[in-house]
């Protein structure tokens, strides 16, 4: 694994949690081949307006433009959007000036937060830990890159269901104990 020690806290920890949660029960049955190839950019943010936050999405969307070995950035605030409600405002701010700024077509939006709940949940469904991470983060992802990878997996349909099923079968307690788990300091 990737030597930690050097690196801001919100990219070890999210770092561990794409590692030890995503990878390792597949919930991004494509984030292995990222992850191996080094090409995940890690970005940490102190913006805590959702001004700020969303200039900095624009400008790691033209990064990504400028740097095609960079596959996809994960852009985790440090100290804003805490409030899952504000942090969903932030989502709505930042796909709109997608669309705005003209990534539209090129660039999607995935997001987590550690209080992630789904509009048709509620908080004590596990399914929601299957976007719960350390850090509210904005993932930005190539869509030509995406629909290379959905166009080679075999029914990329159920693999929203495939996670829903494996976080509740392992339940609240599982999923909290680890995303804790990468919150602790590395050694």
């Amino acid at each position: 694994m990737t030597e930690l020690i050097n690196l801001s806290l919100p990219e070890q920890q999210t770092r561990e949690w794409v590692s030890s949660v995503i990878v390792k029960y597949n919930f991004c049955p494509f984030a292995r081949k990222e992850v191996e190839s080094n090409c995940i950019h890690y970005q940490t943010s102190g913006a805590t307006s959702i001004d700020d936050a969303v200039m900095e999405m624009i400008e790691q969307c033209i990064e990504l433009d400028q740097l095609p070995e960079r596959e996809t950035t994960l852009l985790m605030f440090e100290q804003g959007f805490t409030d899952f409600e504000e942090f969903l405002d932030l989502v709505d701010l930042a796909n709109a000036l997608l669309v705005a700024q003209g990534f539209e077509g090129k660039y999607q939006i995935a997001n987590f937060h550690p209080d992630y709940v789904f509009a048709d949940s509620d908080d004590s469904d596990a399914a929601n830990y299957t976007n719960r991470a350390p850090f509210p983060t904005l993932h930005l992802i190539r869509e030509a890159s995406m629909s290379a990878a959905l166009d080679e997996y075999n029914e990329p349909e159920s693999i929203p269901e495939h996670n829903i099923n494996l976080a509740r079968r392992k339940g609240i307690d599982f999923w909290q104990t680890l995303l804790d788990n990468c919150k602790k300091p590395s050694m």
